[in-house]
């Protein structure tokens, strides 16, 4: 259900969008939010804005998400740094990162599902 939410959301945007669904201590969604836009190969995401939105909503867990405007989900170095950043500030503050989905047209790459989250 999430992954079909967030390829609703996703798929079809022309430029990287970034968004984070908050969530309670058993998994039920608080909040969802395109957190941050970027261009047509690239979203700059400041992991701080992430952990201070959780805090404001009271999130015990996050679910990250973004899409490759080129139709390919595979995950780039880049992602997958970002995502370890994101990671290492939510743990920080007891918020757990349970999956980063990257939405490409008619296919994602879950971080969870890899094995890297």
């Amino acid at each position: 259900m999430t992954r079909e939410f967030l390829q609703s959301q996703l798929t079809e945007e022309e430029r990287e969008i970034f968004m984070v669904i908050f969530l309670d201590n058993q998994n039920r969604v608080l909040k969802h939010s395109r957190l941050f836009s970027g261009t047509l190969s690239h979203v700059e995401v400041h992991p701080r804005e992430i952990v201070r939105e959780a805090i404001k909503v009271n999130a015990a867990a996050v679910i990250l998400a973004h899409n490759h405007p080129s139709g390919s989900p595979e995950p780039s170095q880049a992602d997958r740094l970002i995502t370890e950043r994101v990671i290492k500030c939510c743990r920080f503050m007891e918020i757990r990162v349970l999956d980063h989905l990257v939405i490409g047209r008619g296919a994602y790459v879950s971080f969870a599902e890899r094995g890297w989250i």
